[in-house]
């Protein structure tokens, strides 16, 4: 076997510096530091930069509720909007945009401005064709394919701007270009495709033509190695996308002569090396087998047993040598003790593994004629899409294996669940449910995949809940996850989410405070929208204004404590949810020039209404009404001495 790696593959120098960038401010020690969106499409850089402290903000919403920190801008870009939003909030922005990207967006600002339609060719849910669209003056038009050039609804004659998305296809483009030449705009066409791209396809193509097998690594969400794939894929029937090399089944490159790698954009060269080594520490063994193999490989004999061991069987198979079967090629059952199995004097067809030069012995298999036996019921699984149910009998590092009739079957670790597992060790020897959805025997692949069996299972239950569950309902639902801004709850087929601003009447100062994953918590609908589900827990019967205007009626004097200050008054907390304003005015009868002269936060305060508006919420406080009506009792006192 020989091993072919792209010299393109891997970081191109714009992502090498945002994820760079990104390092620098975590090891800096600067806090707290967000990325606007992962800041590559390789969850296994995304995770590592979770655990140094950067946090990932998935939309517009994440970053209105923040109040302090760094944002770094991701080497896809963003639009105008959010770099204003970012210097209106007074956060601290470190742009890591690509140079190549920032330049498209000074293209599409100065030729939108001077009245051209801007014609972005790419994906239109890309984050950096949203970025593009965010820099034009006017609504820009996102074309992918040929149909969408063909039927563009943009008159002849109609001043326009082409650019593309900096990841796309060179030769798609150019198509599409084309097509849009026999619409007789007054065109401008830019080719912003990044020259690293081209370079990247270009090799990826070469190597996938002489290749008999073609790796392709990098995130499943990354639209540049999707792009390698499909490139690779027409070259090289077995193509194979993985993130990591967990992902590899190196059962599949046996036997291969030539092997091809390359790799996206996001992919670090850490991931790219792990992949090359395993397939060369491959490559060796394979070397080795083959040195060992002779024409009797893979005969299929008959023995007899003439000593059994715990861990390995010898036959007499009518040869010079002996047979030697070992556990593992007797049975899938780990540590099994073959002395309870197997007696001396019992025949067994095995097949011939290994024969060596004579002097040595002979390796065979009674497992896989049992398993060869067994695969036209597996064939039947597989074409009949049934339901198999066996026990996990080895957690692998990248899935899991379970044995059918003497027969391994491997589910990767990303058919496993339909969420990232970390640890598959919770698995071993738990029975699952699973289907067979690839079918290879003769280069011994049988994958499993469990993952389609609990989406449809949650879609059904998902499907259930919609059709159950009304808007200002009360529902039970147990804690999922919590974040900064609120806690995911899960209502057994869909989650919900459980604002930091809808958990009380109150404030609330962190949901950590509050709730832990696996509480079980009382819900109320507030909202459903598609697919989403807004919940809350302000409960209509403990809204505290309900009662609020016998309780602080004006006259009533009252006793609140100082929850926070601007230089125009304090506000009051009289019980959680009911807040109060106690102007600056109404402090003392003393002049007070700021609030924090005289007041802090925490601080217990006794005071009188002067104003209560129970329609808009609000009440007025005063304590120089208190200190008016002790002046007015002494007084009088001294008037009746």
């Amino acid at each position: 076997m020989q091993v072919k790696t792209a010299k393109s593959a891997g970081f191109c120098f714009g992502v090498q510096r945002a994820v760079d960038t990104v390092y620098e401010q975590a090891d800096a020690g600067y806090k707290p530091i967000y990325t606007y969106g992962p800041i590559i499409h390789n969850e296994v850089v995304v995770r590592d930069l979770e655990e140094k402290g950067v946090h990932v903000l998935n939309s517009r919403e994440e970053l209105e509720q923040l109040a302090e920190g760094t944002v770094i801008i991701r080497s896809h870009g963003v639009g105008k909007e959010i770099y204003d939003l970012i210097q209106d909030k007074g956060l601290i922005c470190v742009d890591a945009t690509c140079p190549f990207v920032k330049k498209i967006h000074r293209i599409v600002e100065k030729e939108s401005a001077a009245g051209r339609h801007i014609i972005i060719i790419g994906n239109d849910r890309h984050p950096e064709v949203e970025g593009i669209k965010g820099w034009c003056h006017s609504p820009a038009t996102v074309i992918e394919n040929a149909q969408q050039a063909e039927t563009i609804g943009i008159s002849e004659g109609t001043p326009v701007c082409i650019v593309s998305q900096t990841t796309f296809n060179y030769k798609k483009f150019q198509d599409l270009v084309e097509i849009l030449d026999k619409k007789r705009y007054d065109r401008l066409v830019v080719n912003t495709i990044c020259n690293a791209t081209e370079e990247r396809q270009t090799e990826a193509r070469q190597i996938a033509g002489e290749a008999d097998a073609m790796i392709v690594i990098g995130g499943s969400h990354s639209s540049n190695t999707q792009k390698l794939f499909e490139i690779c894929k027409k070259e090289c029937a077995d193509t194979f996308y993985i993130q990591t090399v967990h992902d590899l089944n190196l059962e599949v490159l046996r036997s291969t002569g030539l092997v091809g790698i390359t790799a996206g954009a996001s992919t670090p060269k850490k991931i790219i090396e792990e992949v090359q080594k395993h397939v060369a520490d491959l490559s060796f063994e394979q070397m080795l087998e083959d040195s060992l193999k002779t024409i009797r490989t893979g005969e299929i004999v008959e023995g007899t047993v003439i000593d059994v061991k715990e861990d390995e069987i010898i036959l007499n198979i009518g040869y010079k040598s002996d047979g030697i079967v070992s556990r593992s090629e007797y049975t899938n059952v780990p540590n099994a003790d073959l002395t309870a199995m197997v007696h001396v004097g019992d025949t067994m067809e095995v097949k011939v593994l290994k024969v060596n030069d004579g002097e040595g012995q002979v390796q065979l298999s009674y497992r896989r004629v049992a398993a060869e036996r067994g695969s036209k019921r597996l064939e039947e699984a597989f074409e009949n899409k049934e339901v198999l149910k066996a026990k996990v009998s080895q957690v692998l590092d990248g899935g899991l294996s379970v044995v059918v009739d003497e027969t391994r079957i491997f589910i990767p670790a990303s058919l496993v669940s339909d969420t990232y597992e970390k640890n598959l060790g919770k698995y071993a020897d738990q029975e699952i449910e699973f289907v067979i959805t690839e079918f290879n025997p003769k280069r011994r692949r049988i994958i499993g995949d469990r993952r389609q069996l609990l989406v449809a299972k949650k879609a059904e239950m998902q499907k259930e809940l919609f059709a159950r569950i009304h808007e200002g309902d009360v529902v039970e639902g147990t804690v999922k996850n919590v974040t900064d801004f609120g806690a995911f709850i899960d209502l057994g087929g869909a989650d919900g989410l459980l604002h930091i601003s809808e958990m009380s009447w109150g404030r609330v100062e962190h949901p950590k405070k509050l709730f832990k994953v696996g509480d079980k918590v009382k819900v109320l609908i507030k909202e459903i929208k598609d697919s989403k589900i807004a919940l809350s827990m302000k409960f209509e019967d403990s809204n505290p204004w309900l009662t609020a205007d016998e309780k602080y009626a004006v006259g009533n004097v009252v006793e609140g404590i100082v929850a926070r200050m601007t230089d125009f008054g304090a506000f009051v907390e009289l019980e959680p949810g009911v807040d109060a304003l106690l102007h600056v005015s109404q402090i003392s009868k003393e002049h007070v020039d700021k609030p924090s002269d005289v007041l802090k936060i925490g601080q217990v305060i006794t005071a009188k209404v002067v104003d209560f508006n129970g329609e808009d919420r609000k009440i007025s406080l005063s304590m120089k009404a208190l200190e008016n009506n002790e002046a007015e009792s002494d007084q009088e006192e001294e008037t009746e001495e």
